[in-house]
């Protein structure tokens, strides 16, 4: 009878199945442990991590709650400006009144996007501010 080699824990130890079916020493566990952890703080460092840019309203979409590298379609409503990256945003920012306002991440109040002091992440999302020392008091706490 002639055996395959593939099947034995030779082979499983040399292409590390055995990994998933004996038992891990404490140093793979702790490393584990440490890569899942690492995994997590990077993951969080995009919401709390860098500090937020002050933009121009003109830049962000406000639907979307998104910088862009050029300015947006200006929407007027009650003499206040709006602004939407396409026809879509546009038509939204128009029609419904719970898109034009943000929470405050700091205060925790109702803020009107057109009036916000707007901060940007490095990913391009946006946060909508009260006033100037809501903005400075989130980054500080960055």
């Amino acid at each position: 009878m002639i055996r395959d080699l593939r099947s034995g824990p030779a082979w499983r130890k040399q292409v590390g199945v055995n990994i998933l079916t004996r038992s891990r020493s404490p140093k793979s566990l702790l490393l584990v442990f440490l890569l899942g952890l690492g995994f997590v703080a990077a993951g969080s460092a995009g919401a709390a991590g860098a500090p937020l840019e002050k933009v121009e309203p003109k830049m962000v979409c406000m639907v979307n709650d998104t910088l862009f590298s050029r300015e947006q379609i200006p929407v007027e409503v009650d003499g206040k400006t709006y602004f939407g990256c396409c026809e879509m945003c546009k038509g939204r920012l128009a029609s419904d009144t719970s898109i034009r306002s943000a929470k405050d991440p700091v205060s925790g109040v109702s803020v009107d996007k057109a009036l916000a002091v707007i901060g940007a992440a490095p990913d391009g999302r946006v946060q909508y501010f009260q006033n100037d020392e809501t903005f400075s008091r989130y980054n500080q706490g960055s």
